[in-house]
């Protein structure tokens, strides 16, 4: 593309020319350029080739002001280029398009170039460098500035190329501005107050021109910086089943601009208040041992005081959130177990067996820790000899000293040092001795021993089997009794003991487990807890940062040397509850930092932060008991040996109900609530329990059944007395289901029983869950004699059958009948029957009655008028009889009902006693002459006919 220019030394003028007065008196002189210049600009360029290359010369030169070249203006319409200055003090200049080019829509431009020095007017006004400047400033001080605005002028001379004064426009507002664009506040600002001020400021030349378009400034208050976390919730809601949750996902650190170098974090997570240390699963120890598939064989040290195992009567006794029971020991007093059960709990104990048990060492400030506290010490009788072994605690250690046979070899101890020993908290301790190996799990964490001691010089112990739980006994034998019923341990042979290294504390769930080991997988199944802290983002975790959880995931510890990178991090430190009915309640929690500067002297304080996980109640699982709640067998079925099943088709479901927000149709105008929604759920129960309605079982004439070598091969637990029956142990629904139906109750021949009711109800979760109370009623229907009975009472018995129309009495009853007695009726039965029958044959002596009278009217009409009679007279007594083609007979149900029933259970007791009558005297006491037949009158009887006259 080709360009012609020809210069322009002076525009024009339609007027004539006036006398030039320069401002400046040096420029006397006007700028000079080339007459013409070809060019040539490509489609994908912008600048164009001029030749000869733009300059423009002025003779002023080389003086300032008067000699520089202050710019080129460019003459014509619509020319799509501009003319740039590109040096001042040469002149050179620059032709540029101003937007593509297009060589097949114009080829050729033609315009006129002028070049002017500062011999100008104020052409241009000031214009801001920014449309907006923001800047946020801390409260609570005097800014000498707060942030500067910028106006320039494409003006040349120094009186209009120069910014004179700025002005904030917007009014009564706490900001200044200077000359220089320079903005500070009058008053200090306060965060309580205005958090965001906004105002306009515009700029001034010193030819007066005010700039083109004002600026817009927003000032932001913060608060007083404090070194913190930030973004953080105090309250922190966990829904039982949700997994992991993150416990700070939007948290910061805010240094105030201190450069670290180093930056440590601890989240704390305190559970020591939730049951034993941490939520676990909820079931019993022996449920548990059997879910998380222990071997039997276990020994209780500390069981339940009772005549057979009393050596913890005297304990203090207390009852953990999980319903186990926790023994006190307050230092000055200790259990012996008897001698004759002391063999048997370490039958088969050489140098293979488990302790375990739950432990909470409280540290008594008075003693301080250098005295030992011993929690068991033994001594067992062998074929080679005598062995000894006890597990003491000593501060914050814990030792386990072992001597395979008191004749011949040497004692060893072997120490550990744990902080669980002495953080009066909740632990569980399992050691397994396999020697010369021994092994220490702590809250199913495995531990090996720091130091093993070869204590060859301490003095045998004295060779008499003996176990002591809270204390041990030295080798002196004395006479003297120990002060305190508490303190004195006799031992059953040999002279007392001497009893020292009291245990101060509490201890539960103390068992041994002779001759084999607990594996390390039901160990961390037993006792490990079931929450904690987590983290799962170990993929992204940045450079240099580290994270370390404890065993017991209470204590999580990260660190790092980035601000940003450990932000991240501890946005993905997590709480996880894997149980599915966690714990309800408050957890604690508290994030401590500490942090390391460059400067020491300047180096910020980080405040530990508090909150608390509150974890929700869950969905509680509803079970439900349905089944047949009503049945009737006779007596020869009670009678079997093998009895009548209580629950033959009983139903046993599991579901959890939880809210569910129901979606709103569009179309819909109403309240749209919320719903529930059950999920049946598989799931164990821990036990069930058979009770009955009214007096206890009488055992000389009935009792329940229930096989006990099944209960023993699924490991569940029978307790069966007159008042109910239990079975406790955690199994699966099934297997409970066809445990319970095979309950029966049994009576013994010839006891007069009727009926009898049961209740039924299951738990799971160590009692925490129960079922609905299931209630079964039996009626026991005796046997009677057929040919006692009339055939009219058998045919009243069919009918109501074939009906199915039975008295409330026997609403939802199941009639049972063997195939060698068709009609085995209860007392109900044989009242109904009779009733039935006595209202039938009330019915037909009424109607045989009336029909009677009816044919005596007759009779007598026919003579009356042969004697001669008034006609009117044997007319008159013709209208006292009617026509009973339309007979209506009504009776009172109920009243017939009550006093058939009465009669007939005065008839049931003469028969119980007396025996059942006779076929003859039973159909003559049927008949209508006999006395029966006059309760006729206390029957409400109404005839009506068409006509109007009413008996």
């Amino acid at each position: 593309m080709i360009f012609l220019l020809s210069p322009l030394l002076s525009p024009p003028l339609p007027f004539p020319p006036q006398p030039f007065i320069s401002p400046f008196p040096s420029n006397k002189h006007k700028p000079w350029i080339e007459a013409e210049y070809q060019g040539i600009v490509m489609e994908n360029d912008n600048t164009v080739l001029l030749n000869p290359p733009l300059f423009a010369l002025d003779k002023d030169a080389p003086l300032r002001y008067a000699g520089e070249i202050c710019g080129f203006r460019i003459h014509g319409a619509g020319v799509p280029f501009e003319a740039v200055i590109l040096d001042k003090a040469t002149g050179e200049g620059l032709i540029r398009a101003k937007e593509p080019v297009d060589c097949e829509a114009h080829k050729e431009h033609t315009f006129t170039i002028q070049a002017y020095d500062l011999n100008d007017v104020n052409e241009f006004a000031p214009v801001f460098v920014e449309k907006l400047y923001r800047v946020a400033v801390t409260e609570g001080k005097l800014y000498d500035r707060i942030l500067r605005v910028e106006a320039i002028d494409g003006d040349c001379s120094p009186q209009y190329s120069q910014i004179c004064y700025y002005e904030i426009l917007t009014p009564n507002i706490p900001f200044l501005i200077d000359n220089d664009g320079n903005i500070e506040n009058t008053e200090k600002l306060q965060y309580s107050g205005d958090r965001l001020y906004k105002f306009t400021v515009t700029a001034y030349d010193c030819g007066k021109k005010r700039a083109s378009d004002d600026a817009e400034v927003e000032i932001q208050v913060k608060p007083t910086c404090k070194p913190s976390w930030q973004g953080w919730n105090k309250r922190i809601e966990y829904t039982p089943g949700a997994g992991s949750l993150a416990l700070f996902p939007s948290i910061h650190l805010e240094t105030c601009d201190e450069p670290l170098w180093n930056i440590q974090a601890t989240v704390e997570l305190q559970t020591n208040h939730v049951a034993k240390g941490c939520d676990r699963d909820n079931y019993s120890e022996k449920s548990l041992r059997k879910l998380c598939g222990a071997a039997s064989g276990e020994i209780d040290l500390l069981p339940v005081p009772s005549p057979t195992a009393n050596w913890t009567a005297r304990l203090s006794v207390h009852y953990s959130q999980d319903s186990s029971l926790i023994y006190w020991f307050n230092g000055s007093q200790a259990a012996q177990v008897p001698a004759v059960n002391g063999p048997n709990a370490h039958e088969g104990l050489s140098d293979h067996f488990t302790l375990s048990v739950w432990m909470k060492h409280a540290v008594v400030p008075g003693k301080g820790r250098r005295e030992e506290e011993t929690v068991i010490c033994s001594t067992v009788q062998s074929e080679d000899g005598y062995s000894h072994y006890s597990l003491a605690v000593h501060g914050c250690r814990i030792a386990f000293l072992y001597w395979p046979l008191l004749e011949s070899s040497r004692p060893v101890k072997f120490l550990w040092k744990l902080e669980q020993v002495c953080d009066d908290e909740w632990h569980h301790y399992a050691l397994n001795l396999e020697f010369p190996t021994v092994t220490l799990y702590v809250d199913g964490v495995s531990y090996d021993p720091a130091l093993i001691h070869d204590n060859g010089l301490i003095h045998p112990p004295r060779r008499e089997p003996s176990l002591m739980i809270g204390a041990c006994w030295t080798e002196e034998k004395t006479k003297e009794k120990i002060k305190g019923s508490e303190n004195s341990t006799d031992s059953v042979q040999g002279d007392p003991l001497s009893i020292h290294h009291y245990f101060h504390g509490y201890l539960a769930g103390f068992t041994v487990r002779p001759g084999s080991l607990e594996s390390r997988e039901v160990i961390e199944c037993l006792y490990a807890c079931r929450e904690g802290l987590d983290y799962s983002d170990f993929d992204s975790l940045g450079k240099g940062m580290k994270v370390h959880v404890n065993p017991s995931q209470s204590l999580l510890t990260l660190e790092g040397d980035d601000v940003e990178t450990f932000n991240h991090a501890i946005q993905h430190v997590a709480y996880m509850n894997s149980l599915r009915f966690a714990t309800p309640g408050v957890r604690p929690l508290r994030l401590t930092t500490s942090v390391k500067c460059f400067s020491e002297e300047s180096c910020v304080s980080i405040p530990d932060v508090e909150g608390y996980v509150v974890v929700l109640q869950p969905d509680a699982p509803q079970i439900l008991l349905s089944g047949n709640a009503h049945f009737a067998h006779p007596a020869s079925d009670f009678e079997a040996p093998d009895g009548v099943p209580l629950f033959p088709n009983l139903q046993i479901t599991c579901s959890i109900s939880h809210q569910v927000e129901a979606k709103k149709d569009e179309n819909w105008h109403g309240t749209v609530t919320d719903t529930r929604m059950s999920d049946e759920i598989v799931h164990n129960l821990d036990g069930c329990e058979i009770s009955l309605v009214g007096d206890d079982l009488d055992p000389e004439r009935e009792y329940l059944l229930l096989d006990g070598a099944l209960l023993q091969q699924r490991g569940l637990e029978l307790v069966n007395t007159s008042a109910y029956l239990t079975i406790t142990g955690v199994e699966s629904i099934a297997v409970y289901e066809e445990i319970l139906r095979q309950v029966s109750y049994h009576i013994n021949h010839g006891a007069a029983l009727y009926e009898r009711k049961f209740h039924l109800s299951c738990t799971e979760m160590n009692g925490r869950y129960s079922s609905n109370e299931f209630t079964v009623e039996v009626n026991v229907l005796h046997n009677m004699n057929r040919a006692a009975h009339p055939n009219h009472i058998l045919s009243s018995q069919q009918f109501v059958h074939r009906g199915h129309h039975l008295p409330p009495e026997l609403s939802g009853h199941s009639l049972a009948s063997g195939p060698n007695n068709p009609m085995v009726p209860s007392a109900a039965t044989v009242i109904i029957v009779v009733c039935v029958g006595f209202l039938a044959l009330m019915v037909i002596l009424g109607i045989l009655r009336i029909h009677s009278l009816h044919r005596r009217g007759v009779g007598q009409e026919v003579p009356g008028a042969a004697e001669g009679e008034h006609p009117s007279a044997g007319g008159k007594e013709s209208d006292m009889f009617w026509d009973d083609s339309a007979l209506t007979i009504i009776v009172n149900p109920m009243e017939s009902y009550q006093s058939c029933q009465d009669r007939a259970a005065e008839s049931g007791e003469g028969r119980a006693s007396e025996g059942m009558e006779d076929e003859d005297d039973s159909t003559d006491s049927e008949t209508p002459d006999s006395p029966d037949s006059n309760d006729m009158d206390d029957r409400h009887i109404i005839g009506k006919s068409d006509g109007s006259h009413r008996y």
